[in-house]
């Protein structure tokens, strides 16, 4: 009796202990590179949404991560850790000022920027969380083009 007493007791926090347990789901790493940056002033901010009303922003407050790295011959490049599957967007900007904001003429941006899965932008092509965004099931490299005006 009292071994099968014991049998029971272990078994039952067996039972317990396994359903606490709770497999912890695949994570990835994302490397976003840029090159042929212009000059080699201030840093690279490199921003990275997982929503669709957060992207484009310019006041970077709504972002799901974002690093600065800085700038070696012309490139710079940071590896986002441990990231969830799912959809991202990303955002460049060379921010020679190193303000952490964009400086901005009268309409167009006076530094550098870019976005996943964008060669240039304009009236026509304007940056969107649909056109920019990605599906990370992966590690995965990316090189964003940086644009210039």
């Amino acid at each position: 009796m009292k071994k099968s007493m014991l049998i029971l007791q272990l078994s039952l926090a067996l039972l317990l202990f396994s359903s606490y347990q709770q497999k912890e789901a695949p994570t990835f790493q994302l490397k976003v590179k840029v090159n042929d940056l212009r000059n080699s002033k201030g840093e690279v901010l490199f921003v990275l949404y997982n929503r669709s009303d957060a992207f484009p922003e310019e006041t970077y407050a709504k972002y799901y991560r974002k690093l600065s790295a800085k700038i070696v011959r012309g490139s710079s490049e940071v590896i986002f850790e441990h990231l969830p599957a799912g959809k991202y967007a990303i955002n460049v900007l060379h921010d020679e000022d190193a303000n952490g904001r964009i400086r901005k003429g009268l309409i167009l941006p006076k530094e550098g920027i870019g976005f996943s899965n964008y060669g240039s932008i304009g009236i026509s092509n304007r940056p969107n969380f649909q056109k920019a965004s990605f599906e990370l099931k992966e590690n995965t490299e990316i090189n964003v083009k940086m644009i210039y005006f």
